[in-house]
């Protein structure tokens, strides 16, 4: 009775020992007396008690938050810059057996790349092409984490944070340009203007009567508007007619 009850205990840790059942998303790296095998998973998978030892890695998507670092950029301004990256395991036995711990690696392999990269562009780069910083940062850090089985996928800036000095002389350089533009857009319409009132200082002269009738429209438009009494100026040209029929009137009289 002790011996099956004994044969039994053994039994359960046995199983217990043998039997592991891996996620979907999982695989085990497989290690038979310091041997690796090969990955295994995922589902049910069955181990060789004190002879294999299996390490379970994550085929996931990683999204890592890369802590802000110091960076002194290639026009001498000192900024802080954090990014994320968002990587995954592609080879499991190589991503326990090339490296120790591959995900501090990969943090710290992003933290001296993300110093690097952003100190040899200008504060006007890093603001204006994040992309095309981002996708140097994903370049090189694939290239660098492929021997250990781990794919870059995707490195993006988060935030660049600058001193206040910096952030108040860029206020006034964006102020500034604003009003170089709000001067350049006013000039550009005197200019216009200037040439539309030219052009109809030709055609006036060319047709004087349209000089009268300009005069007539304006004269309504100013009796249409104010109903207060309104001194106008009369151009001495209304009265030539006028004045040329007394000048013939005078020598029939005399």
């Amino acid at each position: 009775m002790i011996t099956t009850i004994t044969g039994i205990i053994l039994l359960l840790f046995f199983l217990a020992s043998a039997i592991r059942v891996l996620k979907e998303y999982e695989r085990g790296t497989i290690f038979r007396l310091g041997r690796v095998i090969g990955a295994k998973g995922p589902g049910l998978i069955i181990l060789i008690p004190v002879v294999d030892k299996m390490v379970k890695v994550s085929l996931r998507l990683i999204a890592m938050d890369v802590e802000p670092q110091d960076v002194i950029t290639r026009d001498n301004v000192s900024l802080k810059v954090n990014a994320v990256i968002y990587f995954r395991v592609m080879d499991p036995v190589k991503a326990i057996i090339e490296v120790e711990k591959y995900m501090y690696a990969t943090s710290q392999l992003a933290q001296t790349t993300l110093r690097s990269v952003c100190g040899q562009a200008e504060l006007d780069e890093l603001l204006s092409e994040r992309e095309k910083i981002n996708t140097q940062l994903q370049e090189i850090l694939d290239s660098q984490t492929d021997p250990w089985g781990i794919k870059v996928s995707t490195v993006e800036v988060k935030h660049i944070d600058l001193p206040k000095e910096m952030q108040r002389a860029m206020a006034k350089q964006a102020e500034a340009e604003r009003e170089r533009r709000a001067k350049v857009i006013n000039a550009e319409g005197e200019f216009q203007a200037a040439g539309r009132l030219a052009e109809a200082a030709t055609i006036m002269q060319e047709h004087p009567m349209a000089l009268q009738l300009r005069y007539l429209q304006t004269v309504q438009e100013i009796s249409a508007e104010s109903n207060s009494t309104t001194v106008f100026p009369i151009p001495i040209d209304l009265f030539k007619p006028f004045l040329s029929l007394v000048d013939k009137k005078k020598p029939e009289q005399d």
